[in-house]
């Protein structure tokens, strides 16, 4: 499941590049090329998905990491 999150983050970022190129004109060939509304719906997908990638990550990375060992200042004081 956390895997098929990462990729449709990913699928939505590449989806909203196309979408933003086209609506500003960069990419002709079809009916949004140089639409307004296209290009914003663009940059709101590839902003959803950047969202989605690095909810994905931040998850990935925090199974990877071990739990923290207790802080100093907790600690029983050896004596000299």
């Amino acid at each position: 499941m956390k895997t098929a999150v990462g990729i449709f983050g990913i699928l939505l970022i590449l989806s909203g590049v196309v979408w933003f190129f086209q609506g500003i004109g960069v990419l002709p060939g079809s009916f949004m090329t140089g639409q307004t509304f296209w290009a914003v719906a663009g940059f709101l997908t590839v902003v959803a998905g950047v969202a989605l990638v690095r909810r994905w990550r931040r998850g990935a990375r925090a199974e990877k990491i071990p739990p923290e060992s207790p802080i100093e200042g907790n600690r029983p004081q050896q004596e000299r």
